[in-house]
């Protein structure tokens, strides 16, 4: 008996990924096995990176934080350390914000830990 290949299987799976490498230069995109390597090595970055933007935004709300505190003499440990001492739970992602775009109510909150 000959031997059974579900191709229309195989194909559709080599589709679906040809698909998803949509976009990318050269043979990255068409030839079969450099696209399933890029494919591979992308959702790996891109697993990856969901968890390191996490972190990236969290350092960016405190330099933002910083930067608004040293204009009242006041570094971010402090203000940080004077927030908790106050029992004032904001977030850093909500000061950072309010450093950035609204320094009256930022200065207010400062001014309250001081």
């Amino acid at each position: 008996m000959p031997r059974s290949v579900n191709a229309v299987a195989s194909r559709a799976k080599r589709k679906k990924m040809l698909k998803l490498t949509k976009g990318n230069f050269g043979s990255r995109k068409n030839v079969w096995t450099v696209a399933k390597n890029t494919l591979e090595k992308g959702l790996g970055y891109a697993y990856r990176d969901r968890r390191q933007k996490k972190r990236n935004f969290r350092a960016l709300w405190i330099q933002r934080i910083n930067a608004g505190t040293r204009q009242y003499g006041m570094s971010y440990s402090q203000f940080i350390g004077k927030l908790a001492a106050a029992q004032i739970d904001i977030n850093r992602k909500v000061l950072a914000d309010l450093a950035m775009n609204h320094p009256e109510a930022f200065k207010a909150i400062v001014d309250k830990v001081k």
